[in-house]
Protein backbone atom coordinates (compact mmCIF):
# COMPACT_ATOMS: atom_id res chain seq x y z
CA UNK A 1 0.00 0.00 0.00
CA UNK A 2 2.02 3.33 -1.11
CA UNK A 3 0.77 6.57 0.75
CA UNK A 4 1.06 10.03 0.16
CA UNK A 5 0.82 12.74 2.60
CA UNK A 6 0.85 16.16 1.64
CA UNK A 7 1.58 18.53 3.87
CA UNK A 8 3.47 18.28 7.34
CA UNK A 9 2.00 19.35 10.27
CA UNK A 10 0.67 17.94 13.20
CA UNK A 11 -1.55 16.22 11.16
CA UNK A 12 -0.17 15.44 8.46
CA UNK A 13 3.06 14.26 9.91
CA UNK A 14 1.45 11.96 12.76
CA UNK A 15 -0.78 10.61 9.62
CA UNK A 16 2.30 9.48 7.93
CA UNK A 17 4.15 8.17 10.43
CA UNK A 18 0.84 6.38 12.25
CA UNK A 19 0.97 4.69 8.31
CA UNK A 20 3.74 3.77 7.97
CA UNK A 21 3.51 1.61 11.76
CA UNK A 22 0.62 -0.02 10.02
CA UNK A 23 2.62 -0.81 7.06
CA UNK A 24 2.58 1.50 4.47
CA UNK A 25 4.70 2.55 1.76
CA UNK A 26 4.96 6.37 2.56
CA UNK A 27 5.58 9.59 0.85
CA UNK A 28 5.09 12.79 2.91
CA UNK A 29 5.61 16.27 0.75
CA UNK A 30 6.48 19.26 2.36
CA UNK A 31 7.51 22.96 1.23
CA UNK A 32 8.62 24.28 4.28
CA UNK A 33 10.14 22.40 7.55
CA UNK A 34 7.97 19.72 9.20
CA UNK A 35 5.80 20.99 11.89
CA UNK A 36 3.94 22.73 9.81
CA UNK A 37 1.96 25.93 11.20
CA UNK A 38 1.58 24.67 15.04
CA UNK A 39 5.67 24.09 15.97
CA UNK A 40 7.33 26.55 13.32
CA UNK A 41 4.93 29.86 14.08
CA UNK A 42 2.20 28.72 16.13
CA UNK A 43 1.61 26.60 19.09
CA UNK A 44 5.29 25.84 20.23
CA UNK A 45 7.09 29.02 19.59
CA UNK A 46 3.95 31.29 21.57
CA UNK A 47 5.00 28.92 24.26
CA UNK A 48 8.31 29.14 24.74
CA UNK A 49 8.28 33.21 24.44
CA UNK A 50 5.31 32.78 27.45
CA UNK A 51 7.72 30.63 29.77
CA UNK A 52 10.26 33.10 29.22
CA UNK A 53 7.56 35.64 30.10
CA UNK A 54 6.58 33.55 33.34
CA UNK A 55 10.11 33.50 34.74
CA UNK A 56 10.57 36.93 34.43
CA UNK A 57 7.21 36.97 36.10
CA UNK A 58 8.53 34.92 38.96
CA UNK A 59 11.44 36.98 39.41
CA UNK A 60 9.57 40.27 39.78
CA UNK A 61 7.27 38.06 42.31
CA UNK A 62 10.10 36.74 44.32
CA UNK A 63 10.21 38.99 47.11
CA UNK A 64 6.71 37.60 48.16
CA UNK A 65 8.12 34.03 48.54
CA UNK A 66 10.58 35.58 50.90
CA UNK A 67 13.89 36.19 48.31
CA UNK A 68 15.50 39.19 47.53
CA UNK A 69 16.82 39.62 43.69
CA UNK A 70 19.74 42.34 44.05
CA UNK A 71 20.80 44.36 40.83
CA UNK A 72 18.62 45.01 37.69
CA UNK A 73 16.72 42.56 36.32
CA UNK A 74 15.45 42.98 32.79
CA UNK A 75 14.87 40.68 29.60
CA UNK A 76 17.30 40.29 26.76
CA UNK A 77 14.98 40.07 23.77
CA UNK A 78 17.67 38.91 21.53
CA UNK A 79 18.52 36.35 23.78
CA UNK A 80 14.87 35.41 24.46
CA UNK A 81 13.85 35.32 20.37
CA UNK A 82 17.27 32.97 19.92
CA UNK A 83 15.71 30.49 22.82
CA UNK A 84 12.57 30.17 20.63
CA UNK A 85 14.50 29.40 17.51
CA UNK A 86 16.79 26.53 19.67
CA UNK A 87 13.47 24.83 20.97
CA UNK A 88 11.34 24.85 17.46
CA UNK A 89 14.88 23.56 15.32
CA UNK A 90 14.88 21.07 17.97
CA UNK A 91 11.67 19.74 17.95
CA UNK A 92 12.03 19.91 13.71
CA UNK A 93 15.08 18.02 13.78
CA UNK A 94 12.59 15.25 16.39
CA UNK A 95 10.32 14.87 14.04
CA UNK A 96 12.82 13.98 11.03
CA UNK A 97 14.55 11.62 13.19
CA UNK A 98 10.90 10.03 13.51
CA UNK A 99 10.42 10.08 9.51
CA UNK A 100 13.57 8.80 9.29
CA UNK A 101 12.83 5.72 11.85
CA UNK A 102 10.00 5.03 10.41
CA UNK A 103 11.00 4.45 6.60
CA UNK A 104 9.05 7.47 5.88
CA UNK A 105 10.36 9.53 2.81
CA UNK A 106 10.28 12.95 2.93
CA UNK A 107 10.26 14.93 -0.20
CA UNK A 108 10.52 19.00 0.11
CA UNK A 109 8.58 21.06 -2.39
CA UNK A 110 4.60 22.08 -3.18
CA UNK A 111 2.38 19.56 -3.99
CA UNK A 112 -0.46 19.45 -6.18
CA UNK A 113 -3.24 16.55 -6.85
CA UNK A 114 -3.88 15.44 -10.65
CA UNK A 115 -6.06 12.41 -9.70
CA UNK A 116 -6.58 10.04 -6.75
CA UNK A 117 -3.49 8.23 -7.64
CA UNK A 118 -1.22 11.03 -8.77
CA UNK A 119 0.80 13.70 -6.91
CA UNK A 120 3.53 15.77 -8.55
CA UNK A 121 5.38 17.79 -6.16
CA UNK A 122 7.34 21.14 -7.77
CA UNK A 123 10.83 21.26 -5.66
CA UNK A 124 12.52 24.72 -5.14
CA UNK A 125 14.89 24.44 -7.98
CA UNK A 126 11.76 24.41 -10.27
CA UNK A 127 12.02 20.61 -11.46
CA UNK A 128 8.91 18.15 -10.80
CA UNK A 129 8.26 15.20 -9.82
CA UNK A 130 5.41 12.67 -10.29
CA UNK A 131 4.68 10.28 -7.50
CA UNK A 132 2.21 7.53 -8.19
CA UNK A 133 0.43 6.36 -5.09
CA UNK A 134 -2.69 4.24 -3.86
CA UNK A 135 -4.47 6.83 -1.38
CA UNK A 136 -3.51 10.22 -0.79
CA UNK A 137 -4.04 12.44 2.54
CA UNK A 138 -4.12 16.23 2.34
CA UNK A 139 -2.82 17.83 5.42
CA UNK A 140 -2.04 21.38 3.73
CA UNK A 141 -2.94 23.57 6.78
CA UNK A 142 -3.65 27.19 7.20
CA UNK A 143 -2.74 30.71 6.77
CA UNK A 144 -3.98 34.31 9.01
CA UNK A 145 -6.78 36.25 7.22
CA UNK A 146 -5.27 39.58 6.58
CA UNK A 147 -8.03 41.49 4.69
CA UNK A 148 -6.85 44.59 2.26
CA UNK A 149 -8.25 47.01 4.61
CA UNK A 150 -5.31 46.27 6.89
CA UNK A 151 -2.87 47.33 4.46
CA UNK A 152 -0.72 44.40 5.48
CA UNK A 153 2.85 45.01 4.57
CA UNK A 154 5.03 42.46 7.01
CA UNK A 155 6.70 45.48 8.34
CA UNK A 156 4.39 48.12 10.54
CA UNK A 157 1.34 45.80 9.77
CA UNK A 158 1.94 42.35 10.21
CA UNK A 159 0.53 38.37 11.06
CA UNK A 160 1.09 35.90 13.91
CA UNK A 161 3.91 34.78 11.05
CA UNK A 162 6.17 37.48 11.67
CA UNK A 163 5.39 38.58 14.79
CA UNK A 164 7.35 35.76 15.89
CA UNK A 165 10.69 36.78 13.75
CA UNK A 166 10.79 40.08 15.51
CA UNK A 167 14.17 40.89 16.08
CA UNK A 168 13.79 43.83 18.12
CA UNK A 169 11.57 44.93 21.06
CA UNK A 170 8.68 47.13 19.64
CA UNK A 171 7.52 50.10 21.71
CA UNK A 172 3.92 49.94 21.67
CA UNK A 173 1.55 47.64 19.60
CA UNK A 174 -1.99 47.49 18.18
CA UNK A 175 -3.17 43.68 18.42
CA UNK A 176 -6.62 43.48 16.22
CA UNK A 177 -8.38 40.37 17.45
CA UNK A 178 -8.37 39.39 21.17
CA UNK A 179 -8.80 35.56 20.39
CA UNK A 180 -6.09 33.27 21.70
CA UNK A 181 -3.45 34.41 19.30
CA UNK A 182 -4.12 38.02 20.32
CA UNK A 183 -3.79 37.53 24.09
CA UNK A 184 -0.83 34.75 23.82
CA UNK A 185 1.32 37.14 22.16
CA UNK A 186 0.00 40.46 24.12
CA UNK A 187 0.63 39.51 27.40
CA UNK A 188 4.20 38.49 26.08
CA UNK A 189 5.25 41.00 24.61
CA UNK A 190 3.33 43.62 27.18
CA UNK A 191 5.80 41.82 29.90
CA UNK A 192 8.48 42.34 27.81
CA UNK A 193 8.09 46.14 28.11
CA UNK A 194 5.95 46.74 25.03
CA UNK A 195 2.61 48.89 25.32
CA UNK A 196 -0.19 46.75 24.26
CA UNK A 197 -3.46 47.76 22.97
CA UNK A 198 -6.05 44.89 22.38
CA UNK A 199 -9.35 45.58 20.09
CA UNK A 200 -12.11 43.00 19.71
CA UNK A 201 -14.64 43.50 17.87
CA UNK A 202 -17.83 41.44 19.87
CA UNK A 203 -18.29 42.29 24.06
CA UNK A 204 -15.68 40.08 25.28
CA UNK A 205 -11.51 38.54 24.64
CA UNK A 206 -12.09 35.07 24.24
CA UNK A 207 -14.95 35.21 22.28
CA UNK A 208 -15.70 31.37 22.26
CA UNK A 209 -14.52 30.82 26.00
CA UNK A 210 -17.06 31.12 28.88
CA UNK A 211 -17.64 34.81 30.11
CA UNK A 212 -16.71 33.51 33.61
CA UNK A 213 -13.37 33.25 32.35
CA UNK A 214 -12.47 35.39 30.15
CA UNK A 215 -13.55 38.06 32.65
CA UNK A 216 -10.49 36.50 35.00
CA UNK A 217 -8.35 37.12 31.95
CA UNK A 218 -9.60 40.86 31.44
CA UNK A 219 -8.94 41.50 35.08
CA UNK A 220 -5.11 39.79 34.54
CA UNK A 221 -5.00 42.08 31.68
CA UNK A 222 -5.79 45.25 33.31
CA UNK A 223 -2.98 44.22 36.40
CA UNK A 224 -0.65 44.02 33.56
CA UNK A 225 -1.39 47.26 32.17
CA UNK A 226 -2.58 45.92 28.66
CA UNK A 227 -5.59 48.40 26.89
CA UNK A 228 -8.56 45.94 26.18
CA UNK A 229 -10.95 47.77 23.53
CA UNK A 230 -14.42 45.47 23.38
CA UNK A 231 -17.65 45.76 21.18
CA UNK A 232 -15.58 47.64 18.57
CA UNK A 233 -14.51 47.02 15.16
CA UNK A 234 -12.24 48.26 13.06
CA UNK A 235 -12.94 50.65 10.58
CA UNK A 236 -9.78 52.08 8.97
CA UNK A 237 -6.19 51.47 9.03
CA UNK A 238 -3.35 54.40 8.62
CA UNK A 239 0.12 53.51 7.83
CA UNK A 240 2.51 55.94 8.48
CA UNK A 241 6.29 56.87 8.84
CA UNK A 242 6.61 56.38 12.49
CA UNK A 243 3.34 53.93 12.76
CA UNK A 244 -0.08 52.52 12.23
CA UNK A 245 -3.30 54.24 13.33
CA UNK A 246 -6.11 52.63 13.75
CA UNK A 247 -10.12 54.30 13.82
CA UNK A 248 -12.49 52.43 15.54
CA UNK A 249 -16.19 52.35 14.39
CA UNK A 250 -17.21 53.88 17.57
CA UNK A 251 -15.10 56.75 16.46
CA UNK A 252 -11.95 55.69 18.62
CA UNK A 253 -8.96 55.38 17.15
CA UNK A 254 -5.41 54.49 19.03
CA UNK A 255 -1.79 54.90 17.28
CA UNK A 256 1.38 52.56 18.46
CA UNK A 257 4.65 51.49 16.41
CA UNK A 258 2.95 48.07 14.82
CA UNK A 259 -0.45 46.52 14.36
CA UNK A 260 -0.39 42.57 14.76
CA UNK A 261 -3.54 40.43 12.72
CA UNK A 262 -5.30 38.03 14.49
CA UNK A 263 -8.57 38.03 13.35
CA UNK A 264 -8.53 34.23 12.26
CA UNK A 265 -7.27 31.79 9.64
CA UNK A 266 -8.42 30.40 5.99
CA UNK A 267 -7.72 27.42 4.37
CA UNK A 268 -4.55 26.97 2.48
CA UNK A 269 -5.52 25.21 -0.89
CA UNK A 270 -3.59 27.24 -2.94
CA UNK A 271 -1.47 25.71 -5.56
CA UNK A 272 -2.96 22.34 -4.12
CA UNK A 273 -5.46 21.66 -7.28
CA UNK A 274 -8.09 20.11 -5.18
CA UNK A 275 -11.20 21.24 -7.14
CA UNK A 276 -9.36 20.41 -10.73
CA UNK A 277 -8.59 16.96 -9.34
CA UNK A 278 -12.71 16.61 -8.57
CA UNK A 279 -12.57 17.04 -4.83
CA UNK A 280 -15.27 19.25 -3.30
CA UNK A 281 -15.11 22.05 -1.16
CA UNK A 282 -17.81 23.89 0.50
CA UNK A 283 -18.91 27.37 0.64
CA UNK A 284 -16.00 28.82 2.65
CA UNK A 285 -13.32 26.98 0.55
CA UNK A 286 -12.66 23.83 2.99
CA UNK A 287 -12.39 20.02 1.45
CA UNK A 288 -16.11 17.87 2.20
CA UNK A 289 -15.37 14.87 4.00
CA UNK A 290 -17.31 12.30 5.46
CA UNK A 291 -16.99 10.99 8.87
CA UNK A 292 -13.75 9.19 7.87
CA UNK A 293 -12.01 12.09 6.76
CA UNK A 294 -12.54 10.65 3.21
CA UNK A 295 -13.51 13.01 0.76
CA UNK A 296 -15.80 12.29 -2.43
CA UNK A 297 -12.96 10.82 -4.04
CA UNK A 298 -12.22 7.68 -3.17
CA UNK A 299 -8.93 7.29 -1.45
CA UNK A 300 -8.41 10.98 -0.99
CA UNK A 301 -8.62 11.98 2.86
CA UNK A 302 -8.21 15.57 4.03
CA UNK A 303 -7.76 16.68 7.68
CA UNK A 304 -7.05 19.59 9.98
CA UNK A 305 -7.69 23.05 8.68
CA UNK A 306 -8.50 22.21 5.37
CA UNK A 307 -11.55 20.91 6.93
CA UNK A 308 -14.72 21.82 8.52
CA UNK A 309 -13.39 20.86 12.05
CA UNK A 310 -11.82 23.47 14.95
CA UNK A 311 -8.28 25.00 13.93
CA UNK A 312 -6.37 23.25 16.46
CA UNK A 313 -3.46 21.49 16.24
CA UNK A 314 -4.90 18.39 18.72
CA UNK A 315 -7.77 18.19 16.32
CA UNK A 316 -5.39 17.92 12.94
CA UNK A 317 -3.30 15.51 14.78
CA UNK A 318 -6.52 13.33 15.65
CA UNK A 319 -7.65 13.44 12.43
CA UNK A 320 -4.17 12.61 10.85
CA UNK A 321 -4.27 8.95 12.88
CA UNK A 322 -7.76 8.42 11.84
CA UNK A 323 -7.19 9.19 8.06
CA UNK A 324 -4.03 6.46 8.20
CA UNK A 325 -6.09 4.37 9.77
CA UNK A 326 -8.30 4.33 7.14
CA UNK A 327 -6.31 4.80 4.27
CA UNK A 328 -4.17 1.49 5.01
CA UNK A 329 -6.79 -0.39 7.06
CA UNK A 330 -10.00 0.58 5.82
CA UNK A 331 -10.91 0.57 9.39
CA UNK A 332 -13.88 2.78 9.62
CA UNK A 333 -12.31 4.93 12.31
CA UNK A 334 -14.21 8.26 13.00
CA UNK A 335 -13.23 11.28 15.30
CA UNK A 336 -15.18 12.25 18.33
CA UNK A 337 -16.18 15.74 18.19
CA UNK A 338 -17.77 16.34 21.55
CA UNK A 339 -14.79 17.10 23.95
CA UNK A 340 -12.15 18.99 21.99
CA UNK A 341 -10.22 20.90 24.58
CA UNK A 342 -9.51 24.22 24.06
CA UNK A 343 -6.71 25.65 25.80
CA UNK A 344 -5.19 29.40 26.55
CA UNK A 345 -1.90 29.36 27.86
CA UNK A 346 -1.99 33.19 29.40
CA UNK A 347 -1.52 33.90 33.06
CA UNK A 348 -3.76 33.05 34.07
CA UNK A 349 -3.94 29.75 31.69
CA UNK A 350 -7.69 29.51 30.35
CA UNK A 351 -9.30 26.16 29.23
CA UNK A 352 -12.41 24.76 28.16
CA UNK A 353 -14.13 21.92 26.75
CA UNK A 354 -17.43 20.52 25.28
CA UNK A 355 -20.61 23.26 25.58
CA UNK A 356 -20.40 26.55 27.83
CA UNK A 357 -23.18 28.21 29.19
CA UNK A 358 -24.38 30.44 26.68
CA UNK A 359 -24.06 27.43 24.23
CA UNK A 360 -26.56 25.56 26.69
CA UNK A 361 -28.98 28.18 27.04
CA UNK A 362 -29.02 28.90 22.76
CA UNK A 363 -29.65 25.11 21.91
CA UNK A 364 -32.25 25.10 24.84
CA UNK A 365 -30.60 22.36 26.65
CA UNK A 366 -31.12 22.21 30.64
CA UNK A 367 -28.32 22.12 33.03
CA UNK A 368 -26.95 22.58 36.07
CA UNK A 369 -23.43 24.18 37.28
CA UNK A 370 -20.63 23.48 40.08
CA UNK A 371 -17.69 25.89 40.74
CA UNK A 372 -14.93 26.07 42.87
CA UNK A 373 -12.97 28.39 43.58
CA UNK A 374 -8.72 27.86 43.36
CA UNK A 375 -8.54 30.48 46.53
CA UNK A 376 -9.85 27.85 48.93
CA UNK A 377 -7.21 25.16 47.83
CA UNK A 378 -4.48 24.83 49.90
CA UNK A 379 -2.13 24.11 47.04
CA UNK A 380 -2.64 26.82 45.43
CA UNK A 381 -2.28 29.14 49.03
CA UNK A 382 0.86 27.33 49.05
CA UNK A 383 1.50 28.52 45.66
CA UNK A 384 0.96 31.43 45.60
CA UNK A 385 -1.71 30.95 42.55
CA UNK A 386 -5.27 31.42 44.11
CA UNK A 387 -7.05 33.23 40.83
CA UNK A 388 -9.00 31.23 38.88
CA UNK A 389 -12.01 28.43 39.36
CA UNK A 390 -13.04 25.47 37.88
CA UNK A 391 -16.43 25.21 36.66
CA UNK A 392 -18.24 21.57 35.87
CA UNK A 393 -21.66 21.92 33.92
CA UNK A 394 -23.99 18.32 33.76
CA UNK A 395 -27.01 18.05 32.13
CA UNK A 396 -30.32 16.83 33.43
CA UNK A 397 -28.79 13.55 34.11
CA UNK A 398 -26.13 14.93 35.65
CA UNK A 399 -23.61 13.63 32.90
CA UNK A 400 -20.66 16.21 32.48
CA UNK A 401 -21.39 17.81 29.31
CA UNK A 402 -18.91 20.75 29.52
CA UNK A 403 -16.20 22.30 31.58
CA UNK A 404 -13.84 25.46 32.23
CA UNK A 405 -11.10 25.70 34.24
CA UNK A 406 -9.06 29.45 34.78
CA UNK A 407 -5.91 29.43 36.84
CA UNK A 408 -2.89 28.00 37.33
CA UNK A 409 -1.92 24.84 35.23
CA UNK A 410 -5.81 25.08 33.80
CA UNK A 411 -4.61 23.58 30.29
CA UNK A 412 -3.40 20.37 32.05
CA UNK A 413 -5.92 20.07 34.22
CA UNK A 414 -8.37 20.35 32.12
CA UNK A 415 -7.19 16.44 30.95
CA UNK A 416 -9.61 14.76 33.15
CA UNK A 417 -12.84 16.80 32.30
CA UNK A 418 -12.18 16.21 28.73
CA UNK A 419 -11.78 13.10 29.51
CA UNK A 420 -14.96 12.83 31.75
CA UNK A 421 -17.36 14.43 28.78
CA UNK A 422 -15.71 11.99 26.46
CA UNK A 423 -16.78 9.27 28.21
CA UNK A 424 -20.02 10.87 29.21
CA UNK A 425 -19.40 10.58 32.95
CA UNK A 426 -21.04 12.46 35.54
CA UNK A 427 -20.79 14.63 38.21
CA UNK A 428 -21.10 12.15 40.73
CA UNK A 429 -18.48 9.66 39.05
CA UNK A 430 -16.18 12.25 39.29
CA UNK A 431 -17.11 13.76 42.56
CA UNK A 432 -16.68 9.54 43.86
CA UNK A 433 -13.04 9.46 42.64
CA UNK A 434 -10.15 9.94 45.34
CA UNK A 435 -8.26 13.35 44.07
CA UNK A 436 -4.71 13.62 46.17
CA UNK A 437 -4.47 16.22 48.66
CA UNK A 438 -2.91 18.67 48.07
CA UNK A 439 -3.23 19.34 44.52
CA UNK A 440 -4.99 21.67 41.99
CA UNK A 441 -7.04 19.14 40.76
CA UNK A 442 -9.08 18.90 44.03
CA UNK A 443 -10.60 21.93 42.23
CA UNK A 444 -12.63 19.37 40.03
CA UNK A 445 -13.62 17.05 42.66
CA UNK A 446 -14.66 20.24 44.71
CA UNK A 447 -16.75 21.73 41.80
CA UNK A 448 -18.59 17.65 40.91
CA UNK A 449 -19.77 18.11 44.73
CA UNK A 450 -21.42 21.52 44.29
CA UNK A 451 -23.51 20.28 41.18
CA UNK A 452 -25.09 18.87 44.15
CA UNK A 453 -24.76 21.20 46.52
CA UNK A 454 -22.45 19.23 48.81
CA UNK A 455 -19.62 20.92 48.25
CA UNK A 456 -17.60 20.75 52.24
CA UNK A 457 -15.30 23.50 51.46
CA UNK A 458 -17.90 26.06 50.39
CA UNK A 459 -19.77 28.22 52.50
Amino acid sequence: MRITVIGAGPGGYEAAIMAAKLGAEVTIIEKNSPGGTCLNRGCIPTKALLATSDALETIHNAKAFGINVEGTVAPDFKAVMERKAKVVSGLVKGIEYLFNANNVTMIKGTGKLVDKNTVTVTKDDGSTETIATDKIILATGSVPIVPAMFQFDGKKVISSDEVLDLQELPKSMIIVGGGVIGCEIGQFLSRMGTQITIVEMVDQILPLEDAETAKQLARQFKKDKVKVMTGSGIAGVEVTETGVKANLADGKSVEAELMLVAIGRRSYLDQLNAQGAGVELDERGRIKVNDKMETNIPGIYAIGDIVATPLLAHVAAKEGIVAAYNAVKDAGKTVAYQAVPRCVYTEPEVAGVGLTELECVAQGIAYKVGQFDFRALGKAQAMGKIQGFVKIIVDSKDVIIGAAVVGAHATDLLAELSLAVHLGLTAEQIGDCIHAHPTLSEAIMEAAHDVHGVCVHKA
